[in-house]
This record gives structure tokens, sequence and C-alpha cells, in this order.
């Protein structure tokens, strides 16, 4: 009697195996084909909070004093700059900031469009960082009048009473951080800042000494 129900046994495991050697290849037919939909590019919003927040802020207004605020500055100026600090195929950036040509990268440039008109429709939060009043006062008769006794010529001549720049090659300055400014003058000062106003910006401030470059931007960090 135990040797049939073992008998029996048996047959059932054998008849069953067939079965359930067969369910995984009906999932498989039956699972859904896999999505070869090629990923939406981001829009301007995600690469401003992903790729640029991290030293600018999602809205362009830096609270890191060596980093630009963007936040209303002009269109055609921010694109220009992102597209100087990308390296093209073997040749070296004309920016050369090895931070920025790491972001820009994979940027093309529509992106660089799209992100100069959404930093210009930003409203701009000026620099909040106190600066000396002596040297504010400086600042402001430099930028205002320049100094003839040196042949400096008033910053406003290129960036406005305002200091609201004139786009698309001189920059809105009014309100930015004393320390990126200074950044920035002294790389025009050494040559060392590659776009289309170094041989004029070098100029200047060639005849500059630093005190007077730390006045100016001072006193720029304090328009508004």
């Amino acid at each position: 009697m135990k040797m049939i129900k073992m008998m029996v046994m048996l047959a059932a495991f054998a008849m069953a195996a067939p079965i359930s050697a067969e369910v995984p290849e009906e999932a498989e037919a039956n699972a859904a084909p896999a999505d070869t939909t090629p990923a939406a590019p981001a829009t301007v919003e995600e690469i401003a909070s992903g790729v640029c927040a991290g030293c600018h802020n999602a809205d362009g207004n830096s609270v890191i004093p060596i980093n630009p605020i963007l936040a209303g500055q002009h269109a055609e100026y921010i694109t220009k700059q992102l597209m100087d600090f990308k390296a093209i195929g073997d040749a070296l950036p004309k920016r050369n900031s090895p931070v920025m040509s790491a972001m820009v990268a994979t940027l093309s440039q529509e992106d660089m469009e799209a992100l100069g008109a959404y930093y210009a429709k930003q409203t701009a939060i000026p620099s909040q960082i106190a600066a000396k009043e002596k040297l504010v006062e400086t600042g402001k008769i430099l930028y205002h009048g320049g100094n003839l006794g040196n042949e400096v010529p008033a910053c406003a001549s290129c960036h406005g009473p305002t200091g609201a720049g004139i786009p698309p090659h001189y920059p809105a300055v009014a309100g930015q951080h004393t320390e990126y400014i200074m950044t920035q003058l002294e790389l025009f000062n050494k040559a060392e800042r590659g776009d289309d106003n170094n041989n004029v910006m070098q100029k200047v401030l060639t005849r500059m000494n630093p005190l007077q470059k730390r006045a100016v931007s001072a006193y720029i960090s304090t328009m508004r």
C-alpha cells in the first residue's frame, strides 16, 4: 500500500514539473516591454536648481561673497559667460575656471540661452555684506568721476550711473558682492580673464592701486 502511495506522489510531481517550468517563460512573455522613450530634456528650472544652486542659489541670488549674484543680470551677458567657460573640442575655454567648465560641460547653447533668460527675470537681492564707510565714499568718487591724475575713466561710463550696465558687453554691477568684484578686477589686471573686454579693463586697472580697487568694489556692493 505504501508503495502505491509513493508511486502516485511521484507521478503527481512529474506531471507538475513541466507546468512549473513554464511559469517564468509565460511571465516573461506577458511582461511589459522596456521603456525606450528618451528622457525629456531638463527644464531651465531643473538646471538652475540642480546644477547652479549650490553656488548661486536657484534664483541666482548668491549669498557666497566670492560667487556672483546672477539674478537680474542681462541675459546676453550671462549666456556669453557660460559659453566662454565651455571647452569646445580640444580648445581651451576662453575663461579659465575648472569649476565652471565642469558645470557647463553638458549644457547646450540652448540651455545656456535659457539660463540667461531665466536669471535675467529673477529679482536681484543686493549684497548684504557691510562695507566700510570711508571706502564707500572713495569708491563713489572713482565710480562716477574716475581719476584724472591717473587717467582712470569713470566706471559709470561703461556700467552706467546706477550700475545697470550696457548689454551685452557691460554687465550690471550694482549690489554685487565686494569680494567677487575684487577678484574679477584682479583677473582683468593680470589679463587672466579671457573675454572681449579684457584689454579695456586691463588698461584701466593697471592705473589703479589696490586701495582704489577695493574702494570701487565696496561702493558697487552698496549700489541699489
